[in-house]
């Protein structure tokens, strides 16, 4: 383990040990339906005042098809209102730059991207983003994009929960109460926190400085510890400048650089506890945040593996080796001294694994073995931990599919948490799990016959194939984060990697919805001695290995000719 990583590791686990559990906990008395939510004298008006506005009647329960069609709905609304935002951005206020309009591609591009937790950029941040745009247009759908994400996920723990149900819940209420009681008071929080350590928040633009040396500069302002606070928090990742979280602007020190890690790991950790109570059995939720904690761990310590020998191109006469006081050695292209290749590996599988898609390193520069840990964590659909409540929903599916595998095995029907798993719900997995699949390898064996894609590879051979694989594995799973060397920006990649995004989401979004609502309808049955138990270590092993195992058989061909072809001198 490189040294330089000990002393970030350390302080993360335990940050996360003692806020973990009480997030959870939060978690499930402000998502359940059970009792008052906590702070109801304080957030309750809030949220009566925003039901009354928007017509909302948050005692109207929805079947999972009104549900679905409610989310599918408010995302459209968001796309189109954040592409005229976009368009007409030069003429509107609140831009102390003057930034032209947004092109169409890349403003429908960034547009979906934004309203679906992605936050893919084929942009250059400060530059093509006013003030207003980057606040009221992407803020405020890092927002409500994570809201969305976390709706669902209560609606299908209400799946679980509920008996002989022909409703799971109402959208527009589980959104209103995942924004006004937990992601608002949490953003700001850290907002405070990352500008009081350095992070720029003011309404400047480019302001021209005079260097010591005399050499002139301009220094970019705006609005930005806001926006990295929820950017990090609802595992959105679009960064406020093109250079993301890399930059000293957005994160200049080793302190900030722990508070967005400690950020983008808090919710999506503490969704399994909050399982576990809203089920019943906390049994269950630990066993989950132990599959995901231990997928995420692995992915750390892959990568610090391949980071830490350094770059064997670079002359023999210069020392790389890590050492902690410098936080140099090691591979260091593409990574920012004042972290070190330690914190790039934590960062790079922590944003791959959460679906957050920030980066503190380039990942294009790593060398192809730890590049290929990203890229796999990816294609587990990062469920280690995974985004806000979507994370748990793919990992739910995992262990869904876990338990009807053991019940093959046995020669019984599977049960899960007392809901028999039939046809109908092997059928809305099968379509939950092999919908990434088909957008990620189509769109990339396109990419690489047609003239449009090709164009934009500029490194032909096995390292232009994992960027192509990479872009098209970040959109369809919703992480945003990038191997930077492809010409992402042309009109082909913008248009195919937005219908990537559009599919991960959305595909996946409605048979779990679907699911939700054929488990809600069934009545619980007893368990018996004969019931497959769900909250042992065997349990917890055989759901891990059925996400690698399910990842593995569908990806590691086009991997082959990847990442692996590359790290094996190919």
């Amino acid at each position: 383990m490189a040294s330089t990583s000990l002393p970030t590791l350390v302080a993360l686990a335990a940050l996360l040990a003692v806020t973990v559990p009480f997030v959870g906990r939060y978690l499930a008395a402000v998502l359940g339906d059970e009792g008052t939510p906590p702070g109801e004298r304080i957030f309750g008006p809030v949220e009566r005042l925003i039901h009354r506005a928007a017509g909302i009647d948050p005692d109207r329960e929805q079947p999972a098809s009104a549900y679905a069609a409610s989310l599918l709905v408010f995302s459209a609304l968001g796309v189109v209102a954040l592409y005229a935002l976009l368009r007409l951005q030069h003429h509107l206020p609140f831009d102390p730059t003057g930034r032209e309009a947004v092109s169409p591609a890349v403003a429908f591009n960034t547009a979906v991207s934004f309203v679906t937790n992605t936050n893919w950029q084929a942009y250059g941040g400060e530059q093509t983003m006013s003030h207003l745009s980057q606040m009221a247009g992407l803020t405020v759908q890092n927002f409500v994009s994570a809201a969305a994400g976390m709706a669902v996920a209560v609606a299908v723990v209400r799946g679980f929960t509920r008996r002989g149900s022909a409703t799971i819940g109402n959208f527009w209420a589980d959104l209103v109460r995942s924004i006004v009681r937990i992601l608002l008071p949490l953003a700001l929080m850290v907002a405070v926190v990352l500008a009081g350590l350095g992070v720029i928040q003011n309404g400047s633009g480019f302001d021209p400085v005079t260097g010591i040396d005399g050499t002139e500069q301009v220094i970019p302002g705006g609005p930005v510890a806001s926006q990295v606070a929820i950017k990090q928090l609802g595992t959105n990742g679009g960064g406020f400048f093109n250079a993301n979280s890399a930059t000293p602007f957005e994160n200049p020190t080793p302190l900030t650089n722990l508070v967005e890690l400690w950020a983008m790991m808090v919710i999506p950790l503490a969704f399994p506890l909050a399982f576990g109570r809203l089920v019943g059995d906390r049994r269950q939720g630990r066993l989950l945040l132990m599959v995901m904690g231990g997928l995420w761990l692995a992915s750390v310590g892959l990568t610090l593996l391949a980071q830490a020998p350094g770059n064997g191109a670079v002359d023999s006469g210069v020392d790389q080796t890590v050492a902690a006081a410098t936080a140099g050695g090691g591979w260091m292209e593409g990574t920012e001294v004042r972290f070190g290749t330690g914190d790039c590996a934590i960062w790079a599988a922590s944003t791959t694994g959460t679906s957050n898609g920030s980066v503190n390193c380039m990942h294009d520069s790593m060398p192809a073995a730890a590049g290929l840990v990203p890229l796999v964590n990816i294609l587990l659909g990062e469920v280690s931990p995974g985004g806000v409540g979507v994370g748990l929903m793919g990992l739910l599916v995992y262990a869904l599919l876990a338990v009807f595998i053991a019940g093959l095995m046995v020669g019984r029907t599977p049960e899960y948490l007392g809901k028999k798993i039939q046809a109908t719900e092997i059928k809305l997995l099968m379509l939950f799990i092999l919908v990434t699949p088909v957008l990620i390898l189509g769109f990339s064996a396109a990419s690489v016959v047609l003239d449009a894609g090709l164009a934009g590879i500029q490194d032909p051979g096995p390292h232009g194939f994992t960027e192509v694989l990479y872009a098209f594995g970040s959109g369809a799973g919703n992480n945003g984060s990038a191997f930077a060397g492809l010409g992402a920006g042309s009109d082909w990649y913008t248009t195919t990697v937005g219908l990537a995004i559009l599919g991960g989401r959305f595909l996946l979004i409605i048979p779990a919805l679907a699911l939700a609502g054929s488990l809600a309808a069934k009545d619980a049955v007893p368990s018996t001695s004969a019931t497959f138990p769900t909250h042992t270590p065997l349990f917890g092993a055989l759901v891990a290995g059925v996400v690698v195992l399910v990842a593995g058989l569908t990806f590691f061909p086009a991997l082959a000719l990847g990442p692996i072809a590359e790290s094996l001198g190919g």
